[in-house]
């Protein structure tokens, strides 16, 4: 039971991750495509949204707060 705990984490953390770096491609994709008027405001917009991205990223605390809210699963115990 508890492997498949710890599986079922994993994946919702991979799940997570993935739905983060999906709607970071979105925002720069929209940005670049609709906001951006030349190629140097496509440039920064393109670059610097990703790189925003990256630099907040959310920390393992919060994703695993909202994978506890929405699916009970858990994080698994540290082993000492």
């Amino acid at each position: 039971m508890i492997d498949n705990q710890n599986q079922k984490y994993i994946y919702y953390s991979k799940m997570a991750w993935l739905i983060y770096a999906l709607l970071a491609i979105v925002l720069a994709s929209v940005l670049v495509l609709f906001v951006a008027q030349d190629n140097e405001e496509r440039f920064f917009y393109g670059l610097m949204t990703i790189a925003a991205a990256y630099v907040l990223r959310p920390t393992e605390r919060f994703f695993n707060k909202l994978i506890l809210k929405y699916t009970g699963v858990s994080p698994p115990a540290d082993k000492e």
